[in-house]
C-alpha cells in the first residue's frame, strides 16, 4: 500500500511537472495595469523633459537675445557687443549637452545607492528648481540665471536619459523589454514636438511667453514626485543589490499580474551567481574587463553613431531647407512642428514592431535610410538652385532622414545597453555609454557651424559616412538580442570576447534538479502522513 501511495504521489508529480512546463512555455509576459503606467509617469516625468528642454529655446530664442540685450544696456547703459551676445547665447545652448554630461557621470553611484526609482524622484531636484529660475529670469533681470538653469535641466537630462531606460527595462518581462525600452524615445519625441507647438508664435513662443514656455518643465517634474512613490522599485535592484527577496517578489506580482513568479526569480538568481563568479564590477574595471569587451565597444560605436549621424544638423539645416522651397516664414513654422509630429509617429511605429523586427533589423535599416538620405540631400542642395524642382527633393530627404532615424538609431541603443550587460555592470555601463553620448552631443553643437561654414551642403557626405561605418560595424558584430535573458545575451558575446559565463547550464540543471529533488521528497512526505493517519 505505501509503495502504491508513494508510486500515485509521484505520478501526480509527474503529470504536474509537465503541466506546469507546458503553462510555462506558453506564458509571457503582459502589459499589466502596473507596468504601463510605471512606464508612463517615469517617462513623462524624466525623458519628456529631456526632449522638451532640447527644442525649448529654439523658437523664442530672438526673444531671449533681445532680453539678453536690454538686461545688458541696463546694467552698462550701452548695446551687448554682437559678437558677446554671440557668445551668450552659444553658451546658453551648450551648457544643455555639459549638464548632460555631468548627469550621465552621476548615473552609477546614484543608481547604485538611491535605486532607479529613488535616482528618478531625485533627480525632480534639476528640474523644479531650474524652471523656477528660468521662469523668474525676466523679473530678475538676469540672464545668468537662464544660463545656470540650462546647465541644471541639462543634469536631470543625463540623468534621465540613462536611468529611465534602466529602470523599465529591468521593470519589463524579456518578451515586451525592446516595447517598453523605447517608451523614454517616444517620450523625448513628445517633448520635442511639445515645445515646438508651444513656441509658435502665436501661443508661447513670443515676447511674453517664453519664459512661461521655459518654466512649465517643472510640470512633468511634480506628477512625476506625486505618483512615481506608488509604484514598484526594480525587482532586480532589490534582489540582486539589496538581497530583499520578498519585497522583489511582491513587485514581481505587481508587475506580472500573478502569483508565480520563481522562475524569474531563478533566473535573477542565476545572473547573481554568474556575476559572482565574475567579479563584482566597478566603474574602471568596466573598461579593463575581457568579458565585456564587444558589448562596451558596441554601446560606444552605437552612441557615437546615433549622435554624430547628423540628426542635430538636419533639425538645424530643415528651417533653411524649407525657405528654401518656397515655403513661407510665417509657416515654417508649422512645417517644423509637422516633422515633429513624422518623429513621433515613427517612433510609435518601433515601439510596435521592434518585437517582432528585432533590435538589430531596425538599427542596420535606420543607419542604411539615414545614409542614403544624407547622400540625396548633399546633392539636392548643391542643385536646388539650379533645378527648380530640387528643394522638393531637399524636404523630402529631410522626412526620409527623420522616419529612419526615429525607427533605429534614436530609440535602440538605450535598449540594447540594458539587454547587453548584467545588473552589477548596468549601471557603469549606462554611465559610459551616457557620457559618449552628451560627448557626442556636445562635439557636434561645437563643430557644425564651422562644418557649415567651410564645407556647406558637402557636411551631409561626412554624416553618411558616420552611418555607413556604423551599419558595417553592426552588421559584422552586433548580435539579435530580442526575447533573451541578460544571461543569454552574454552568453552570445562569450565566443568573440574568448569568454565563458562560469554559471549556467550547469548551475541551471543543478538547481532544477535540487527544486524537482525539494517537490518529490514534499509529496512523498505528504503520501506518508496521510498513511499513517490512517
Amino acid at each position: 500500500m505505501l509503495a502504491e501511495c508513494v508510486s500515485e504521489c509521484i505520478g501526480r508529480y509527474t503529470m504536474d511537472e509537465k503541466q506546469e512546463l507546458e503553462n510555462s512555455e506558453e506564458r509571457k509576459g503582459r502589459l499589466t495595469k502596473v507596468l504601463v503606467l510605471a512606464s508612463l509617469v517615469s517617462a513623462f516625468g524624466s525623458s519628456f523633459q529631456y526632449g522638451y528642454n532640447v527644442a525649448a529655446v529654439n523658437s523664442p530664442a530672438p526673444f531671449m537675445q533681445d532680453f539678453y540685450n536690454k538686461t545688458y544696456i541696463s546694467r552698462y547703459n550701452e548695446p551687448m557687443a554682437e559678437s558677446l551676445l554671440t557668445v551668450l547665447w552659444s553658451v546658453t545652448v551648450s551648457m544643455f549637452p555639459l549638464g548632460g554630461l555631468f548627469g550621465s557621470l552621476m548615473v552609477a553611484p546614484l543608481v547604485n545607492k538611491l535605486g532607479r526609482k529613488g535616482t528618478l524622484l531625485f533627480n525632480n531636484i534639476f528640474s523644479i528648481v531650474p524652471a523656477v529660475m528660468m521662469g523668474a529670469s525676466e523679473m530678475a533681470k538676469s540672464y545668468e540665471l537662464i544660463i545656470l538653469a540650462r546647465i541644471l535641466v541639462g543634469i536631470c537630462a543625463g540623468l534621465s536619459s540613462n536611468v529611465v531606460p534602466m529602470y523599465l527595462g529591468e521593470l519589463a518581462p524579456k518578451n515586451l523589454r525592446g516595447a517598453i525600452g523605447i517608451i523614454p524615445q517616444l517620450f523625448i519625441t513628445v517633448g520635442i514636438l511639445v515645445a515646438q507647438v508651444f513656441g509658435i508664435r502665436s501661443m508661447l513662443g513670443n515676447k511674453t511667453g517664453w519664459t512661461i514656455m521655459l518654466g512649465l518643465t517643472a510640470i512633468p517634474a511634480v506628477i512625476q514626485l506625486i505618483f512615481l512613490p506608488f509604484f514598484p522599485e526594480s525587482p532586480r535592484y532589490m534582489l540582486i543589490q539589496k538581497r530583499d527577496e520578498e519585497n522583489s517578489r511582491k513587485a514581481l506580482k505587481l508587475l506580472r499580474g500573478w502569483e508565480d513568479v520563481d522562475e524569474e526569480i531563478e533566473e535573477m538568481r542565476l545572473e547573481d551567481q554568474s556575476e559572482q563568479a565574475e567579479g563584482h564590477l566597478s566603474v574602471f574595471s568596466l573598461l579593463t574587463q575581457k568579458s565585456l569587451r564587444w558589448q562596451l565597444l558596441t554601446i560606444i560605436v552605437l552612441n557615437m553613431g546615433q549622435q554624430l549621424s547628423g540628426v542635430n544638423a538636419i533639425y538645424y539645416y530643415a528651417d533653411n531647407i524649407y525657405r528654401s522651397a518656397g515655403v513661407n516664414e510665417q509657416n515654417v513654422q508649422y512645417v517644423t512642428v509637422g516633422t515633429g509630429a513624422v518623429n513621433v509617429f515613427m517612433t510609435i511605429a518601433a515601439v510596435f514592431i521592434v518585437e517582432s523586427s528585432g533590435r538589430r533589423l531596425l538599427l542596420l535599416l535606420g543607419f542604411g535610410i539615414c545614409c542614403g538620405a544624407c547622400v540625396l540631400l548633399t546633392v539636392a542642395l548643391n542643385l536646388q538652385a539650379s533645378v527648380s524642382w530640387m528643394p522638393y527633393i531637399s524636404i523630402i530627404c529631410v522626412i526620409i532622414y527623420v522616419m529612419g532615424h526615429a525607427i533605429g538609431p534614436s530609440p535602440i541603443p538605450v535598449v540594447v545597453t540594458t539587454e547587453m550587460f548584467m545588473q552589477s555592470a548596468r549601471p557603469a555601463a549606462f554611465m559610459l555609454a551616457g557620457a559618449v553620448h552628451w560627448l557626442s552631443n556636445f562635439t557636434v553643437g561645437l563643430i557644425f557651424p564651422f562644418m557649415e561654414r567651410g564645407l556647406g551642403p558637402f557636411s551631409f557626405l561626412l554624416f553618411s559616412v558616420v552611418c555607413f561605418v556604423t551599419l558595417i560595424y553592426l552588421l559584422m558584430v552586433m548580435p539579435e538580442t530580442k526575447s533573451k535573458t541578460f544571461l543569454e545575451v552574454s552568453r552570445l558575446f562569450n565566443e568573440r570576447n574568448n569568454m565563458e559565463i562560469k554559471i549556467w547550464e550547469e548551475d541551471l540543471k543543478d538547481n532544477k534538479e535540487i527544486l524537482d529533488k525539494e517537490i518529490l521528497d514534499k509529496e512523498i512526505l505528504e503520501g506518508i502522513e496521510k498513511i499513517t493517519a490512517l
